[in-house]
């Protein structure tokens, strides 16, 4: 099996989609109220869903993990974009260089910016 994507839908999907154009650049993807972005290998991609409605009650419930060996400083660019910060970059396990960055979307979905394992 491969992970394909992840879909994160929204009564607002537009709001979503210019919210990850900002960190991810110009959709790969965009048809029928969809937009998608390839990352890595898998895609990230937003767009409407019937059984969607406002933010995100549990965020913490699924959290996407994005891969990168500059937390520090994509955590700064995508901050400075004005992403809602949850957690500052910290090291989870003491004595290693893993870091750790939580921001939540305008849904109040989370993701994370994650040190290669």
């Amino acid at each position: 099996m491969n992970l394909n994507s992840v879909l994160i839908g929204s009564d607002d999907p537009k709001q979503l989609s210019d919210f990850y154009t900002k960190i991810f650049g110009k959709p790969t993807m965009e048809e029928q109220g969809y937009a998608g972005w390839q990352v890595g290998s898998g895609w990230i991609t937003v767009g409407p869903h019937d059984q969607v409605k406002g933010t995100n009650s549990e965020p913490g419930r699924l959290i996407l993990n994005i891969e990168t060996t500059e937390v520090t400083s994509e955590f700064e660019r995508i901050k400075g974009l004005g992403a809602t910060v949850v957690k500052e970059p910290y090291n989870p396990e003491e004595g290693s260089e893993y870091l750790i960055a939580t921001f939540a979307d305008p849904d109040n979905n989370y993701f994370q910016l994650v040190s290669p394992m």
